[in-house]
């Protein structure tokens, strides 16, 4: 990452923000930030705060705005990504490679043939990936990765996009042309196991056209990766 270092606070309601937490320590024994250092703050409503730091303290800095503008990294068109929960650390590399195409929100979902689990841990884990991956590619927002226990509430989350496609193994061929995508698209991915014909019947119920991916079977974290690469490029977003 080069330029100005960045870093997630709260929210900024005056010129002096203090900075604490992991972002402080990130700040202080990683990126090596010093009194008079000129660092970016980012509070996720869109804006990037141009910072002087005044005073670094053992457990806190203080730093005061100098200038704000509109982030000009975040996508023109909303991208919602769902994804079943994968084994191991699939899902953080699912969720960082996500954030850096684009994505504006991202769910993790357990499934009938899903062999991983979740808990607050895991969550906090993939928040913490999720902001990390958009510092790291200059985004003004980190898209927030919720968690779905049922199937169901994956489906509803995604009420009211323009455009839902569902990744299916079994798929004979794609119901959507994907390079004609144009509008809010939401993208549902399976974890190793895959999907039930049952769950199929689901996402069709909600709306959801299914996609084949080709005649190869992907990996899971492929498959969501690759997905959510061709739906941004057709939205424009890697143009």
């Amino acid at each position: 990452m080069s330029g100005r270092k960045r870093f997630f606070v709260d929210n900024i309601t005056s010129r002096e923000v203090v900075l604490d937490g992991e972002e402080f320590v990130h700040a202080k024994t990683v990126q090596r930030v010093e009194e008079g250092t000129e660092i970016i703050l980012l509070d996720g409503s869109g804006k990037e705060y141009t910072a002087i730091v005044s005073k670094v303290e053992k457990r806190s800095l203080t730093a005061n705005v100098i200038s704000s503008a509109d982030g000009d990294k975040e996508p023109e068109t909303e991208i919602y990504l769902m994804c079943g929960a994968l084994k191991g650390d699939k899902t953080e590399l699912v969720v960082q490679k996500a954030v850096e195409l684009g994505v504006s929100r991202i769910g993790i979902f357990s499934s009938e043939f899903c062999a991983a689990y979740m808990n607050g841990n895991k969550l906090e884990r993939l928040n913490k990936v999720s902001r990390e991956a958009a510092k790291q590619c200059m985004r003004s927002r980190a898209p927030e990765v919720i968690y779905f226990d049922k199937f169901s509430d994956a489906l509803s989350s995604a009420d009211g996009f323009e455009n839902k496609l569902f990744a299916c193994e079994f798929a004979d061929k794609s119901e959507r042309d994907i390079g004609g995508l144009g509008g809010s698209t939401a993208i549902i991915v399976g974890s190793e196991g895959g999907f039930s014909e049952r769950e199929a019947e689901c996402a069709q119920g909600a709306g959801f056209s299914s996609i084949s991916l080709g005649k190869r079977i992907l990996r899971a974290e492929t498959a969501a990766i690759a997905l959510t690469a061709v739906a941004a490029f057709a939205l424009g977003e890697l143009k």
